[in-house]
Parts: C-alpha cells; structure tokens; sequence
C-alpha cells in the first residue's frame, strides 16, 4: 500500500503541473476557438529563460518573477504580430500558424542553448518530509503546493474579476462581447499572456522537477493536451480533473505495468483510457455538448 500511495501522490504532483499547462490551452480556446500548439514550447521557452537567469546568479525568485515578466511580454508580441492579423481567417489556418509557430520557438531556444541538458540548481532541500507513512521530497510537495495555489488563483479570476468576466463572454460570443463594449482584440492579448506565463511556471516546476531543462520539456508540455481533451476543452475544472487524472495513471502505469510488460506502459495508458472516456462522453468529462441546428 506504501508504495500504491507513494506512485499516486507523486501523480497528483506531476497531474497538477500538467493541470497548469493545460489552463492555457483552455483560456485561448474558450477566448478565440484556437488550439494553440505552441504551448508545449511555451513551456520549454520559460524552463531555458529561468535556468539562464539563474545561472548568472539571480535568486531564483526574482529569476521566477523574470521569466513571468518575459512570459507576459512574449504572449502580448506573439498576439499582436501573429495572430492578430489572422482575426477573421479560418480556424484551420490559425492553427496551422500555431503549428509553425511552435517550431519557430522551439528552433530559436535550441539554437540558443543547444540540446544539452542544462542542470538547475538544487532549489530544495533533499530531505522528504513525511506524509503520513510516505515520505514525499519537499521539491515535489511545494510543486504541488504552488500548482494548487495558481490553479485555485485563476479560477476565482475567471469567475470573479471583470477582466475574467469580459474573457467568459468573449467566449460565450464576440459580437455580443463587442456591443458591449469589449475590446476583444484585448482580451485576445490577456489569453495569450496569461497562457505563456502558465506555461513557463510549469516549465519551471518540471524542470526542478527533473533536475534540469533541455529540448523534450516541450513533449512534456503537449501531454497537456489530452489532459485538455479528457476534462473538455472549454473547462477549467476539466483540466484540473483532466490533469490528475492523466498524472496519476501515468505513475500507476509505469510503477505497476512497465516491470512487466518491459516498459513504455507508462506513456500509452492515459491515452488508451482518454480513448475509453471519449466513446462515453465524446466532448470530455466536463465540456459543454454543442448541438447546431441547420
């Protein structure tokens, strides 16, 4: 049983960074209908951004507080350089743009810093801590703290400020959003934003996770995207759900399945049961059935 709840609550750490990544998939598809495939890369910028910041010796605090800075500021440029002048195309070809987009980035930080591995500093004490019989390290338990806190943070701002409020009806339409005097193009900007800084805290938290960054952060970051389909992709509660539940399979996969199936259980079992949920519930766990009448 120790070793039961020691696979499942590091997959309640690891779900609830995924849960972080996968907000912004959310927000920009419940703000402009858009998939947007560069979250992965979003993810792996911010990881490389924080490392290089501390590795010239800021304290990683302030190295936190600067890749969110850079995070705001690169989400705010890539909306209004990119994707702005793709309001009113098809969605199809936004996507696409998301597509090139994110091998862009991904081109641009590997040629900064290479393929290496680049090592964090140790940000946290070696010594676990107990929960109950299981001992848990304190880098994964504050992960799990700082993801919970965030993940609780934007969905009082989704419900409860006006900017939140303005963002849930430019989702629910933009023209009504406009003739009440919404700027969407805005609101667009602050989607962005805010899923670039979501991204990069995850980039963080598993890159001090893993003990360093290096290029497959971004793979990491796409795995919130079957977090996003199994929760529903205009849900905010689906991709908390999504995303401990996707974490924690993972870990009881390849704590129980890959020893004896010789590996790779772990990576293929959430997308085999995402694939079970969606013959039951084909627009995820909590997103909203559409139904269009012609």
């Amino acid at each position: 049983m120790e070793f039961f709840f020691q696979l499942a609550l590091n997959g309640v750490v690891v779900g609830s960074i995924y849960a972080l990544v996968a907000l912004g998939f959310v927000i920009i598809y419940k703000s402009s209908g858009v998939l947007n495939f560069a979250q992965g890369e979003f993810l792996l910028l911010g990881g490389y951004v924080f490392w290089a910041l501390v590795e010239n010796h800021a304290p990683w605090p302030y190295a936190a507080a600067l890749t969110i800075l850079f995070s705001i500021v690169l989400g705010l440029a890539l909306e209004r350089l990119i994707l702005r002048p793709m309001i009113g195309e098809p969605i199809i070809s936004v996507i696409m743009v998301t597509l090139g987009l994110s091998s862009v980035l991904r081109a641009i930080v590997l040629g900064i810093w290479g393929t290496d591995t680049r090592p964090y500093p140790e940000l946290f004490s070696s010594q676990p801590i107990m929960v109950g019989p299981v001992p848990i390290s304190q880098g994964y338990l504050f992960s799990m703290v700082i993801s919970a806190a965030l993940l609780l943070a934007f969905t009082l701002f989704f419900r409860y400020s006006r900017v939140g409020i303005a963002m849930r009806a430019t989702a629910f339409s933009q023209e009504v959003a406009q003739s009440m005097g919404i700027s969407v193009r805005s609101i667009f900007a602050i989607s962005w934003s805010i899923a670039a800084v979501v991204s990069a805290l995850g980039g963080i938290l598993l890159g001090a996770l893993r003990g360093g960054v290096d290029g497959s952060l971004s793979v990491l970051g796409l795995k919130a995207l079957p977090v996003v389909i199994l929760g529903g992709l205009d849900s905010i509660a689906g991709a908390i759900v999504g995303g401990l539940v996707i974490g924690i399979l993972e870990n009881l996969s390849g704590g129980y399945l890959d020893p004896l199936m010789g590996g790779g259980v772990k990576e293929v079992a959430p997308f085999v049961v995402l694939v079970l949920i969606l013959m039951v519930k084909p627009y995820g766990l909590f997103g909203k059935i559409k139904i269009e009448r012609v």
